[in-house]
C-alpha cells in the first residue's frame, strides 16, 4: 500500500469547508480503493460500501432519505456516528443508480461528511442511458497507473525522486534516472506488478500477474457491452489492441479482422470510456486552440505499457538495448512518453494530440503537442540528430514562436536549430524520464532566456 500522488488532491480537499463528494474515476485495479482506503486512515472514521455487493448496493434501494440512509449504513456496520471527520467510501458506484443519484443530497443535506465514490465504468454505464449523473454537486478526479515519479517513491529511491523533481536535472542523475526509467517502461504502472517488483526485484515472477489482469478486463467485457455482438467486437479489441498500440489505426478490418467501422468504432470508444485504452487524435493547429480532428485516424494508447510488453513478448528486448528507441520501431518510447503525459494531472482528463499536416504525396507528423500558456509545444519522441525531425520543422516553420522540444535517452541540453526553409528555433532536449516535467523545463528555458 505505497502512497500515491493522487493522495495529496485527496488530503486537500478533506480539510477543505463544504466539500462536494469526490468520483474517483479510472480502469479497474489501477488503485483507487487503496488510494481512498489510506485516506481513510487519516478520518476519525472510515466507512466502506461495495456497492457489487447486494447487500451494500440494497441500503440504497429503500428509498430513505438522506440521514436515514445514513444511519441504515452505520446500523450495517454496527457503528455509532464518530464526533469527529468521517469519510464514506461507495466502492464501484455504477452498480447502484440510486447511489449515484444520492451523491447530490449527500452534499446538499450532510456537508459535513466527506464522501468519496469510486468508479470503473461510469462513462459505459452512462452510455446505456439508464443513470443519469449530478451535475455541479460532484467533483471528478482521474487516477491512471503509476507514473515513473511514483514509481521511484514505491522503489524507495528517494535520491533519484528529488533529481527528478530538480528544475534543471542534475546531469550526474542522468545514468540512474535512465536505468530506472528503462525498469518502469519494462514493469508498467499497475500496483499490483509494481507491488510484486518491488518485493522481489525480479521481473520474471510478473508473467502471471499480468495474465491474470487482462483475463479480468476480457471477464469484464459484458459489462461494457450492450448486446452480445458488441460483446464479441469489444473482446476482439481488447486481445488486438496491445497488437495495434503506439500506430494510428483505422477502426474498419480493425486487428485485421473482418468488423467494420461502425461496430469497431463502437467497441473502441466503449474501452476508453473504460478507460482501458485511448484515442490520441490529430490535429493540424498551430496555435491555440488545440483543436483534435475527429475524422482523422486515432493513435492508439493502451492502458499500461509494462501490459503491453507483456502481450507482444517483448520482455527480453529490454535487456537487449539500452535506448528504448531501439526496439518495436521506437513506439515503446512514445507509448511510455503518452503514458506520464496522460497521468499528468487527476482534475483534467485531458487526451494530448498529435501534429500532422498530410498531402496527397506526403505527411508529417510529429509524436504531441502540448499546451503551454499561450504556445503550442511541439514534443518529438526521436532518437538521431535534430537534422532529421523533418516533420518537427516543418511544424516550427508554420508556428508562431522557436521552441521545440525533444525526448531522447541523451541528456538535458538545448541547441539552435535552422529548418531548410530558413526558421530558427530552440530545440530543448530532455531524456525520456522528463516526460511528466516538460512544462517545468519549458520554463525554466523560457525564464532563463529572458
Amino acid at each position: 500500500m505505497f502512497p500515491r500522488t493522487i493522495l495529496e488532491t485527496l488530503r486537500r480537499w478533506a480539510i477543505a469547508p463544504r466539500t462536494k463528494p469526490i468520483v474517483l474515476r479510472g480502469a479497474r485495479q489501477v488503485g483507487k480503493t487503496t488510494a481512498v482506503k489510506l485516506l481513510g486512515e487519516e478520518f476519525d472514521q472510515f466507512i466502506m460500501l461495495d456497492l457489487e455487493v447486494p447487500g451494500d448496493a440494497g441500503l440504497f434501494q429503500r428509498g430513505l432519505g438522506i440521514r436515514d440512509l445514513f444511519q441504515a449504513i452505520l446500523l450495517s456496520r454496527g457503528l455509532r456516528r464518530s464526533k469527529g471527520r468521517t469519510l464514506l467510501f461507495l466502492d464501484e458506484i455504477q452498480e447502484s443508480p440510486e447511489a449515484i443519484a444520492s451523491l447530490r443530497h449527500f452534499h446538499d443535506a450532510m456537508p459535513d461528511l466527506h464522501v468519496i465514490a469510486a468508479v470503473s465504468l461510469l462513462e459505459a454505464v452512462l452510455a446505456r442511458g439508464d443513470v443519469t449523473f449530478p451535475v455541479g454537486r460532484v467533483r471528478h478526479l482521474f487516477m491512471h497507473p503509476l507514473t515513473f515519479q511514483e514509481f521511484l517513491s514505491a522503489l524507495g529511491d528517494d535520491g533519484a525522486l528529488e533529481a527528478l523533481n530538480t528544475v534543471p536535472c542534475p546531469a550526474v542523475a542522468h545514468p540512474h534516472l535512465l536505468a530506472r526509467f528503462h525498469r518502469y517502461t519494462l514493469v508498467g504502472g499497475m500496483p499490483e506488478i509494481v507491488a510484486a517488483f518491488v518485493e522481489s526485484r525480479d521481473v520474471t515472477i510478473l508473467d502471471r500477474l499480468y495474465s491474470s489482469l487482462l483475463t479480468s478486463y476480457l471477464d469484464d467485457v459484458s459489462k461494457y457491452a450492450r448486446n452480445q455482438t458488441l460483446d464479441l467486437v469489444i473482446r476482439h479489441a481488447i486481445e488486438a489492441a496491445p497488437l495495434e498500440a503506439g500506430a494510428r489505426i483505422k477502426f474498419a478490418g480493425f486487428g485485421r479482422s473482418n468488423y467494420r467501422s461502425r461496430e469497431m468504432g463502437e467497441a473502441l470508444r466503449t474501452l476508453e470510456r473504460a478507460m482501458l485504452l485511448f484515442l490520441l487524435y490529430p490535429t493540424t493547429s498551430t496555435s491555440l486552440p488545440i483543436t483534435p480532428d475527429l475524422r482523422k485516424s486515432p493513435r492508439l494508447q493502451f492502458l499500461d505499457t509494462g501490459l503491453l510488453n507483456f502481450a507482444l513478448g517483448l520482455q527480453a528486448q529490454y535487456f537487449e538495448y539500452d535506448d528504448l528507441h531501439a526496439f518495436h520501431r521506437g513506439r515503446l518510447a512514445e507509448h511510455i512518453v503518452g503514458q506520464e503525459l496522460l497521468a499528468s494531472s487527476s482534475d483534467v482528463h485531458h487526451k494530448p494530440c498529435l501534429w500532422v499536416r498530410e498531402k496527397r504525396q506526403s505527411i508529417a507528423e510529429v509524436d504531441f503537442v502540448l499546451q503551454h500558456q499561450n504556445r503550442v509545444i511541439p514534443v518529438e519522441v526521436k532518437a538521431g540528430k535534430s537534422g532529421t525531425l523533418r516533420s518537427l520543422h516543418q511544424f516550427m516553420d508554420r508556428c508562431d514562436h522557436g521552441l521545440a522540444v525533444r525526448l531522447h535517452s541523451g541528456p538535458l541540453g538545448r541547441q539552435q536549430v535552422r529548418t531548410a526553409a530558413g526558421t530558427e528555433f530552440t530545440l530543448l532536449d530532455l531524456p525520456y524520464f522528463l516526460a511528466s516535467r516538460i512544462h517545468e523545463h519549458v520554463e525554466s528555458m523560457i525564464t532563463n532566456r529572458g
